[in-house]
């Protein structure tokens, strides 16, 4: 059952909500409700199903010792 919540936000915040849920084809209100969902904790965290692609990469850098040094010697290597 749908409940009605009011919000108070700045006017500027509101119009680009506006803005946003009209690109997007949705209304401010169930732009909030996916982003409370979002928040959600046990089952409502897992509302949107992950692919199979992003499954597969799963654990892919378990294990490596990346910092930005081993990074800056990758596009070194790569790019001179």
């Amino acid at each position: 059952m749908a409940t009605k919540l009011t919000l108070r936000m700045d006017e500027r915040v509101i119009r680009r909500a506006k803005t946003y849920a009209k690109k997007s084809g949705k209304s401010v209100s169930s732009l909030v409700a996916d982003f409370f969902v979002l928040l959600g904790t046990g089952e409502e965290k897992h509302a949107f199903d992950i692919t199979p692609k992003v499954k597969s990469l799963r654990g892919a850098f378990r294990g490596a010792h990346l910092n930005t040094d081993s990074y800056r010697r990758h596009l070194e290597d790569k790019y001179l």
